[in-house]
């Protein structure tokens, strides 16, 4: 060995220690020297070890990344509630849903479905007028959409985009390939509404994903829904 070489180690033995790959080939070629009739159980031991601080590590970039994914869904949703709530007409209401809010979810379509006994009444064509994100609907539309004729009934879904898509989106429903829907309670005497948030991006909703976040934005959307329509 080189004299030079040899007196950094000596000074600096952490070096060597904290250097994987170094520690890696030092330990290969003490087995080598060793012979194959002996077994260095240390050096098993710190491969086993070494395996587990790598899944170690995978865990632990596992687990900041969720939680940074989180905190931006928290912050994603409470911006949109924040744009909920600042219209001062129902107009304008639907008109920030559909424009800001859709932005801050990053979502493509959406939707709010409200069930009526009278679909063809005046009173239920104007609230269809007021803006093409208001979808008429006969009665139990709402629980049938949702579970797609299973039982016992959804109060929310986040799936790709179902079967009878179109009667909620229309002729966006060909570019929209998943979707989030909720169930709404908007108040005495009226039945169920739904809101419909659709992507283009296959995977933006799955029913692997976590509903927290969209469990509070659908309650908040239901309480000032509920607030309009008392109007």
């Amino acid at each position: 060995m080189d004299n030079g070489l040899r007196d950094k180690i000596l000074a600096q033995p952490a070096v060597i220690l904290e250097d994987q790959d170094v520690m890696r080939a030092l330990i290969e070629a003490n087995d080598q020297a060793l012979g194959s009739n002996i077994v260095d159980l240390r050096g098993v031991a710190m491969k086993r070890l070494e395996a587990q601080l790598g899944r170690l590590e995978d865990t632990h970039r596992s687990v900041i990344a969720a939680a940074y994914e989180n905190l931006a869904g928290t912050n994603q949703v409470h911006r949109a509630v924040l744009a909920l709530m600042e219209p001062t007409d129902f107009d304008d209401f639907l008109k920030v849903l559909q424009e800001d809010v859709a932005n801050i979810l990053r979502v493509d379509c959406v939707r709010i479905v409200f069930e009526t006994r009278k679909v063809d009444d005046d009173s239920a064509q104007e609230l269809a007028d007021l803006s093409d994100a208001i979808m008429i609907a006969i009665p139990d539309f709402v629980d049938l959409y949702l579970s797609q004729g299973n039982l016992p009934h959804a109060t929310l879904a986040t799936r790709r985009l179902p079967r009878g898509a179109e009667q909620v989106y229309g002729s966006y429903a060909r570019d929209l390939q998943s979707e989030a829907c909720i169930k709404l309670d908007v108040g005495a005497g009226h039945l169920p509404a739904m809101l419909c948030l659709a992507s283009q991006d296959p995977d933006h909703f799955g029913p692997q994903q976590g509903t927290d976040l969209l469990t509070f934005f659908a309650g908040v959307f239901e309480r000032l829904m509920q607030r309009w329509l008392a109007q």
